[in-house]
């Protein structure tokens, strides 16, 4: 049995030795195949091409941001500087205003002040000029019809 079965095994394969097909590899398939080569290298270098072209741009963006960051840096320190500015302008504007309202406040005082004296002093003087017609008038008759006439007595 153990005959048989080594000479099945070597039938078998003798014959399917015998009916496999060597595939040729032709001078054609081996043009073929150099083209598609020459093909892949040529791709890979217009990929690398492509590649640096892109990161040429890319740098060249990179550089035009950077361009644009330090433009805007200078221009936040022009804003800062000009908040600044505007603060300085505005403290010395309300200082100036409350200074103005001051001095006119201490300029309306000093100057109603004489003319409230001199008031008074006439006032004081009217009231002795009535105190002496009165009693001018506990005197003389005409001199109490006519402060009758006046209203002051």
């Amino acid at each position: 049995m153990r005959r048989v079965f080594l000479l099945l095994i070597t039938l078998l394969s003798f014959y399917s030795l015998s009916t496999a097909k060597e595939v040729p590899f032709t001078q054609e398939d081996r043009d073929k195949l150099r083209n598609i080569e020459i093909k892949v290298e040529r791709l890979e270098v217009k990929v690398e091409e492509g590649q640096k072209a892109l990161q040429a741009q890319i740098d060249g963006l990179q550089k035009q941001i950077d361009g644009l960051q330090r433009q805007v840096d200078g221009l936040q320190k022009q804003i800062d500087e000009l908040r600044s500015d505007f603060r300085t302008y505005m403290s010395i504007v309300i200082g100036s205003i409350i200074a103005l309202v001051g001095f006119i406040i201490w300029d309306r005082r000093t100057a109603i002040s004489p003319v409230v004296k001199k008031t008074k002093e006439l006032e004081d003087r009217g009231d002795k000029i009535e105190k002496v017609l009165k009693d001018l008038a506990k005197e003389d008759p005409k001199i109490a019809e006519a402060l009758k006439r006046a209203g002051l007595l």
